[in-house]
C-alpha cells in the first residue's frame, strides 16, 4: 500500500514540467499582449518519432522552462485538425481525402507541398518571420541551441 501512495504523490510531479501549448486562434491575441517568437510543431498521431521527440522534450526541464518563458508553442496535428485556421492574414481549411486528409496550413508551412515530413518544426521570430525550419527528428540539445539563437535576435 505504501508504494502505491508514493506513486500517487509522484504522479503530479510528472505534469509539472510540460510545455505549454496554444492554438492559432489564441496566437494573434497573445502576440498583441506580449510579442514572443513562435514555435510550430507539426505532427501526426501515427508518427512514432513525433511522440518520442515530444516526450524527450518534456523530460528536459531546462528546455521546458526556456520554451514556456520565452516562446509560444503551437502543437499542430496536421492530419486531424479540421477547423478553419486564420494565420498571417490567410484562411486555411482541412482538405478531406476520403477517410483521411490534411490541413492546408500544414502544406503551406511545409517545403514539401505534396506530403510534409513529420515531425516538422517551424521557428518564427516575434514578427512572425521564418528563422528556422527543421524536418525530422530534433534533439533536446539542438532545440535548446536554436531557442538560444532565436532569443538573441
Amino acid at each position: 500500500m505504501r508504494p502505491f501512495i508514493l506513486f500517487l504523490m509522484f504522479v503530479p510531479c510528472l505534469y509539472l514540467s510540460q510545455m505549454k501549448t496554444g492554438t492559432f486562434s489564441e496566437l494573434e491575441r497573445l502576440q498583441k499582449d506580449s510579442p514572443k517568437p513562435v514555435i510550430i510543431h507539426l505532427y501526426t498521431d501515427w508518427c512514432s518519432v513525433c511522440k518520442i521527440e515530444y516526450f524527450r522534450f518534456n523530460k528536459d526541464k531546462e528546455l521546458v522552462e526556456m520554451m514556456n518563458d520565452n516562446f509560444y508553442l503551437i502543437h499542430f496535428e496536421a492530419e486531424k485538425t479540421k477547423e478553419k485556421i486564420n494565420f498571417q492574414g490567410q484562411e486555411f481549411e482541412y482538405l478531406s481525402n476520403g477517410n483521411s486528409g490534411i490541413h492546408e496550413l500544414a502544406l503551406a508551412l511545409s517545403k514539401n507541398k505534396e506530403q510534409p515530413v513529420y515531425p516538422l518544426w517551424i521557428f518564427l521570430d516575434k514578427n512572425q518571420n521564418l528563422v528556422y525550419y527543421q524536418e525530422g527528428l530534433l534533439t533536446p540539445e539542438k532545440m535548446k541551441q536554436k531557442l538560444k539563437e532565436i532569443s538573441a535576435l
